[in-house]
């Protein structure tokens, strides 16, 4: 194996967890309130990439001097990343909340001119024109009663996809001197104060998970908490930065047809122009 095909491997591997991640959460939901299903799946993930770290010998002491950045970033790419797309999940649809939330490449192009000097190319407003047009077709899809209602929550996965594209860009810009488990075990550790925080508001009743619950929080908590961010990391040392951006699309598709099969939930044929739109926009952002 090339370490070429290896990369976009292991970039597959990254967007399919990530994608089955959307409709699993969302079926947790029925079972959880929203952030304390997101702190439990949370707490266990720290501790399985403190555990991976260990294993793998690791230095687990972030050097002093990482210590703002790692605060920063831990907050842009776990702690308030998850709150708005918890809150989102919780008003949408998994297969809309993904689609939303992965218009990220496109805020990550954007953010890139004033803050490292990459200045957008038609390409990259064509773009921006393009998943935001399919992100406004997605949510006028229904009534315009319900499409009322679902503009706040769009806001929220909008959001969050801004602040992921600032936490890309800062972190191409000022990346972390830590190894990559360690890296993801304290983002992922700040990340969930603030998801704990807001959980103790709230009054789970732990006797109404299933099994089948316990098995999606075991693998959220594991297989794309961790071992998909420590592939995702090795993808971007074998690939292109633009390859594994275009390849991670496969998530929202994932998420998508996983919503459909575990959910029930349908995909018109409007619905499907504005996945299309939305996808192609966020491919040419990532590529231009």
């Amino acid at each position: 194996m090339t370490e070429r095909t290896e990369g976009i491997a292991l970039v597959l591997f990254t967007a399919c967890t990530w994608g089955l991640t959307w409709p699993q959460s969302k079926f947790l939901l029925t079972m959880l309130p929203p952030f304390s299903m997101r702190a439990t799946c949370g707490v266990l993930g720290c501790c399985v990439a403190f555990s991976v770290a260990l294993i793998r010998g690791e230095n687990l002491w972030p050097p002093r001097d990482q210590w703002p950045r790692l605060i920063l970033f831990a907050m842009l790419n776990y702690g308030l990343f998850i709150v708005l797309t918890t809150l989102s999940l919780a008003l949408l649809k998994a297969s809309e909340a993904v689609v939303i939330t992965y218009t990220l490449p496109v805020w990550a192009a954007l953010l890139a001119w004033p803050m490292l000097g990459e200045r957008p190319t038609v390409t990259k407003v064509v773009a921006l024109v393009l998943a935001m047009s399919g992100v406004a077709l997605l949510v006028g899809a229904d009534t315009a009663e319900a499409t009322w209602q679902k503009l706040p929550a769009a806001g929220l996965s909008l959001a969050a996809a801004m602040l992921f594209g600032l936490g890309t860009v800062l972190a191409k810009k000022h990346p972390l001197r830590l190894p990559p488990a360690t890296s993801v075990a304290w983002q992922a550790l700040f990340g969930m104060v603030l998801v704990v925080s807001l959980a103790l508001f709230e009054h789970p009743d732990w006797g109404r998970v299933t099994n089948g619950g316990w098995a999606s929080v075991a693998y959220i908590s594991t297989v794309p908490f961790t071992f998909a961010y420590l592939a995702w990391f090795r993808a971007l040392r074998m690939v292109p930065a633009s390859t594994a951006a275009t390849t991670v699309l496969v998530s929202p598709l994932v998420g998508v047809i996983g919503s459909g099969i575990l959910l029930g939930e349908t995909f018109g044929p409007r619905q499907i122009v504005a996945l299309v739109m939305t996808l192609t926009g966020v491919a040419l952002a990532a590529r231009g």
